[in-house]
C-alpha cells in the first residue's frame, strides 16, 4: 500500500506514476548506460531519463549528458565510445560519502604562511 502512494506523491525517491504513463506511451526508448538508466524521448522532442536506484543527477555519464541537454558535437548520437585505459569509470557526487576528497586525510597539519594574533 505504501508504495502505490510513493507512486503519486514522492517524485525523488523513484518515478511517479505520471512519468511512469508518459514513458509508456508518448516516450521511444533511446538506450541506456552502464550504470543501469534508461533514455527516452518524446515525439515533441521532450527527453528524459528513468534512473536506477536513488535518483541523482550526477549519475548520468559523459556519453549522454550531452543527448539529454542537446549539446551538438560529436558524440551525440554515439553512446557506445571507445574508452582509452587512462579514462577513469564515471562516478556520480561523491560528497558526503568516505570517497569524498579531503586534502588533510593523513592529519598532516596545514602550514600556514601568517601568524594570528589570537592565541
Amino acid at each position: 500500500m505504501l508504495t502505490f502512494f510513493k507512486k503519486f506523491f514522492v517524485w525523488w525517491d523513484q518515478e511517479t506514476l505520471g512519468t511512469k504513463l508518459n514513458t509508456i506511451f508518448s516516450g521511444k526508448y533511446i538506450g541506456s548506460d552502464i550504470l543501469g538508466n534508461k533514455y527516452y524521448e518524446s515525439n515533441q522532442g521532450k527527453r528524459w531519463v528513468i534512473y536506477s536506484g536513488e535518483i541523482d543527477a550526477s549519475k548520468i555519464p559523459n556519453e549522454w549528458y550531452s543527448w539529454i541537454h542537446f549539446t551538438k558535437n560529436k558524440i551525440e548520437n554515439n553512446h557506445d565510445l571507445k574508452k582509452y585505459d587512462w579514462q577513469k569509470p564515471h562516478q556520480s557526487n561523491q560528497t558526503g560519502t568516505e570517497n569524498s576528497h579531503h586534502p588533510n586525510r593523513h592529519n598532516e597539519q596545514i602550514k600556514k604562511k601568517y601568524t594570528s594574533w589570537k592565541k
